[in-house]
């Protein structure tokens, strides 16, 4: 099966397992930088030069070869649960894409007439209810994931933890696991660690959102989007995600981690 998913520098420095709506666009520049001295000019998601990845098939031999020989600094990076799982709903439902048009085309008709999904358009300055909007998209979410039906989940809220578990269960292993929420911190420690062809200082590093602008901005605060139910759902699709991550549950405001990643602990329960 090898390693879906992950990306590497040409030098064979630093190795990523890509986890979407976890700063990826972010991450996949400074890898290029760190190789290159300069930025890809462009969403790093559309490079097929400069780095190396694993849906670029010349490529697979050189990644596989790399983590299979350890020779990289192999790391990936999280995010709480709550705040991602609005980050997919407000980039990928209630926007509009880079090229002008909905995610994958009739997706979003699809959610409208199933679930009663309404994410407004352009043309009104996308005004909808936010709050039962994304409650009624949360269970599309959940049954994609549980039951794989209206259709197959979409990486963009899938768990982190299965998007993780593939390289691990493949025969990779993690150096590091750090969190968007301490971003440079732990991007730093990750370059700190590799000996990389450029020194990237990552508090230079401008953000590369590519979802930015697209659509509408969140109008409350991460709490108000989730009742009793819509935790209930959360609960059953980011399990994994809150214990091995160590995210707050009880409280969707508090978007920190409680504590560091166990490494060991998320091999042993990811590798199974």
């Amino acid at each position: 099966m090898g390693f879906p998913g992950t990306w590497m520098t040409e030098s064979e420095a630093l190795a990523y397992r890509v986890v979407p709506k976890c700063a990826c666009s972010t991450i996949g520049q400074i890898m290029f930088h760190s190789d290159h001295g300069r930025y890809f000019d462009g969403d790093i998601h559309d490079s097929t030069t400069g780095l190396h990845k694993w849906s670029q098939e010349a490529s697979q031999p050189l990644i596989e070869r790399a983590v299979r020989d350890r020779k990289p600094v192999i790391f990936t990076c999280v995010r709480n649960p709550y705040a991602r799982i609005l980050s997919s709903f407000f980039d990928k439902i209630a926007g509009v894409q880079r090229n002008g048009k909905r995610y994958r085309g009739n997706l979003v008709p699809q959610l409208m007439q199933r679930y009663g999904v309404d994410v407004g358009s352009p043309d009104n300055g996308f005004q909808f209810d936010q709050i039962a909007s994304f409650r009624r998209f949360l269970l599309f979410a959940r049954d994609t994931i549980r039951w794989r039906r209206p259709m197959e989940p979409d990486i963009h809220w899938s768990a982190m933890s299965g998007h993780i578990a593939t390289f691990i269960a493949n025969g990779g292993r993690y150096d590091q696991i750090f969190f968007t929420e301490k971003f440079n911190d732990g991007m730093q420690a990750v370059l700190d660690a590799a000996d990389t062809p450029v020194t990237v200082d990552v508090d230079a590093v401008p953000r590369f959102n590519e979802s930015e602008g697209h659509g509408p901005k969140r109008a409350h605060k991460v709490s108000e989007y989730f009742d009793d139910l819509s935790r209930h759902l959360v609960w059953e699709i980011y399990k994994k995600d809150f214990q091995l991550f160590r995210y707050d549950f009880d409280n969707p405001d508090n978007r920190m981690p409680k504590g560091p990643v166990d490494l060991d602990e998320v091999h042993a329960k990811l590798g199974r």
